[in-house]
């Protein structure tokens, strides 16, 4: 039987891409969104409209991957997030809540709810975190605090778990050209500027962000996990010689 890899926020840039790539290696992908109609176009084997923002969703997520494909997922990508940019002093509460909600909160229950489903069998998840939770960048803080919760959750959840044979890992990306950035990079001089805080250079793709995650998932990482691995340009950890 084909392995089976449940994403959330499968209709998003990074969510549909992986769902190409991990769907071209011969899984069974289940896609998870809130709205039906965004995931009509999404490769998959199964597709599930539900809000992992809580339990129940999260559960109901899975129950119906299950009903749908026959088993429980063995992969887990978490897409699913938001951003925020606003210094703190100008951060509402309840947008402050709103962003822990959507990245923080929905990590926590859709990781449990797969640790739930496995029973004994060799699994891997990969969440998302973000650069702004590795590295300080200004105006982030609220984003930031939550991507934090996202790398702590999954190098405790490894530890816990390694035991099982369930390996946790997280990509933490940089700027990405996705529909959740189009607004931000639809300026050529907002995009350049961008651009030119990338050592490498440019602005990187879904894709990019893909491939690293379907590699995460893959017996090529098996010796991976409690990691949170930068797909960044180098941003987080190289300054490039300014001429």
């Amino acid at each position: 039987m084909s392995a089976i890899a449940l994403i959330t926020g499968a209709s998003g840039g990074v969510g549909r891409a992986l769902a190409q790539r991990l769907q071209a290696r011969g899984c069974l992908v289940a896609a998870v969104g809130r709205e039906a109609s965004r995931l009509d176009d999404v490769p998959a084997a199964a597709r599930i409209v539900a809000d992992v923002t809580t339990p129940e969703g999260a559960q109901l997520a899975m129950s119906a991957c299950h009903q749908a494909l026959g088993a429980a997922p063995a992969f887990l990508a978490h897409c699913v997030g938001s951003t925020l940019i606003a210094p703190l002093h100008r951060t509402r509460v309840e947008v402050y809540r709103e962003v822990l909600r959507v990245n923080l909160d929905s990590a926590v229950f859709m990781l449990q709810a797969w640790l739930a489903g496995q029973k004994g069998t060799p699994g891997a998840a990969v969440l998302v975190s973000s650069v702004v939770a590795r590295i300080g960048v200004a105006n982030h803080e609220a984003i930031a605090a939550a991507k934090g919760g996202v790398e702590a959750l999954v190098r405790s959840a490894a530890a816990t778990y390694a035991a099982q044979s369930l390996r946790i890992n997280a990509v933490a990306p940089g700027m990405t050209d996705t529909p959740m950035t189009a607004g931000m990079l639809k300026m050529p001089a907002m995009r350049e500027a961008a651009a030119r805080q990338y050592p490498l250079g440019g602005v990187q793709t879904a894709e990019q962000v893909a491939d690293v995650m379907a590699w995460l998932l893959s017996d090529d990482a098996a010796r991976l996990t409690g990691q949170v691995i930068a797909v960044d340009g180098g941003f987080t950890t190289v300054r490039p010689l300014v001429k």
